[in-house]
């Protein structure tokens, strides 16, 4: 079993390739949940959870990344003429998937048992899981103020300094059901290439998450290449929180409990430095813009962490 900690775009790439090159159900995934909003419009909305889900599915708008293709906007369009904010881009398609989880949460139902029923309605063979069943947004504090980290990145477009990043209500969560024991039981962890402040982040804080890493195989791939992220503001958070922007950086981030990085190839020039902070490192093309591409990182990735 493979278990992998994943944020949104960046990370569904990689796990497209890993779920066309093994059994699905050897594949556990735990998820982001610091972007999750649940007061949006009235609906409960996990963004990271549902890029996944919809990659997983067959069902996402690969020209985006996120959403779900071919989707129409009438009903942000129509709320638009009430008044009340658009700028988070939510399909009409994508809408029910929000309304559903909404429905369940107002059931009884935590995040984790909600993700398993969706992700069960969507004929997800992999297993997906929250970091945790505990409401952490993740907030971004700037010049201007402190914003949700969405609100920061698609409202105002990532375009001011980071000064701080917090993560609520993180020292009081408690990982998700199935999440040490999937870390304990998996052969491998992989950390996949997503941003290491809001995606990898608030889930190595999660209580007891990097301590049982550190125990396991693992390895991470990094998301800077060339000294800028793929994809995403982790330049400005990065900086924010006094770390440069370089795959060097991404290492000393995670150095205390990863075993081994894979960097880009242009990267190259960083290896004997990260070789000195203890980690195994590789390179390798990690620019996933096929499925070709996708496939052949999470096999060299695979095999890396297997040692094949």
């Amino acid at each position: 079993m493979i278990t992998v900690l994943a944020g949104g775009v960046g990370a569904a790439k990689l796990i497209l390739g890993l779920a066309n090159i093994m059994p699905n159900e050897n594949l556990t995934i735990i998820v982001n949940t610091g972007d999750d909003r649940i007061d949006f419009q009235g609906l409960y909305i996990s963004p990271d959870i549902d890029i996944i889900m919809y990659t997983l599915a067959n069902m996402v708008d690969t020209s985006k990344g996120w959403g779900i293709a071919n989707d129409t906007f009438n009903c942000l369009e129509m709320l638009g003429v009430y008044g009340l904010e658009t700028w988070f881009q939510l399909g009409d398609k994508d809408l029910a998937t929000h309304i559903y989880r909404t429905w369940l949460y107002r059931q009884g139902y935590n995040l984790d048992k909600i993700t398993e029923t969706l992700s069960r309605k969507l004929s997800i063979k992999a297993k997906i899981i929250p970091m945790t069943n505990t409401y952490t947004p993740t907030f971004i504090k700037t010049p201007r103020g402190t914003f949700h980290f969405e609100e920061y990145l698609i409202k105002y477009h990532a375009s001011d300094k980071v000064d701080d990043v917090i993560y609520k209500n993180i020292e009081k969560a408690e990982p998700a059901p199935r999440v040490i024991e999937s870390l304990e039981n998996a052969d491998g962890i992989i950390i996949c290439p997503s941003n290491p402040i809001v995606s990898i982040g608030p889930i190595i804080k999660i209580k007891g998450i990097k301590e049982t890493i550190k125990k396991k195989n693992s390895i991470a791939i990094s998301p800077i290449v060339g000294d800028k992220p793929i994809k995403g503001p982790a330049d400005k958070l990065m900086l924010g929180l006094g770390y440069e922007v370089s795959a060097l950086g991404v290492a000393k981030i995670y150095q205390s409990f990863i075993k081994s990085l894979i960097i880009d190839d242009i990267d190259i020039k960083y290896l004997e430095k990260i070789k000195k902070l203890g980690i195994n490192v590789y390179h390798f093309d990690t620019i996933m813009d096929s499925t070709q591409k996708k496939v052949n990182l999470a096999r060299y990735a695979l095999n890396k962490l297997l040692d094949k």
